[in-house]
């Protein structure tokens, strides 16, 4: 059994950075050809799992940062090819830009913000998912 909150965070961050894929997919999909066995844009049911771009967040317990647990925000292109320095730092500065247009009304009443870690983008905040209530 899952958290009810858990879930609810899950769909909403998911539903955010699919925005922000198809943004990027709009922007930037013809940039570079896709890896041989990545399929389409559009063709599977999950942004994740087809065209160029592969955007989320991953919960970190933070140890080792200053700014303790949260998520980090993840860029991954499917390709083969070399993606040069520039286009990369114009994609995640891009990624930046959307996530902290999207996050508040993502996740409205909350007291998230996006913070630089080195050379990661980190979710940090308030995360907490309210009680359980055991019937």
């Amino acid at each position: 059994m899952r958290h009810p909150g858990l879930v609810q965070w899950e769909h909403r961050i998911k539903a955010m950075f699919d925005e922000i894929d198809d943004e990027l997919e709009d922007k930037y999909g013809g940039t570079c050809p896709l890896h041989p066995s990545r399929p389409e844009r559009g063709s599977t049911s999950n942004r994740e799992a087809d065209g160029l771009f592969n955007v989320g967040a991953d919960f970190s317990a933070g140890y080792g940062s200053s700014l303790g647990r949260g998520y980090t925000v993840r860029v991954r292109m499917a390709t083969l090819e070399h993606v040069p320095p520039a286009l990369r730092a114009e994609i995640e500065s891009d990624v930046e830009h959307m996530v902290r247009i999207r996050l508040p009304s993502a996740f409205p009443n909350r007291a998230l913000s996006l913070e630089r870690d080195g050379s990661l983008l980190r979710i940090t905040g308030d995360f907490h998912l309210g009680p359980v209530n055991i019937d």
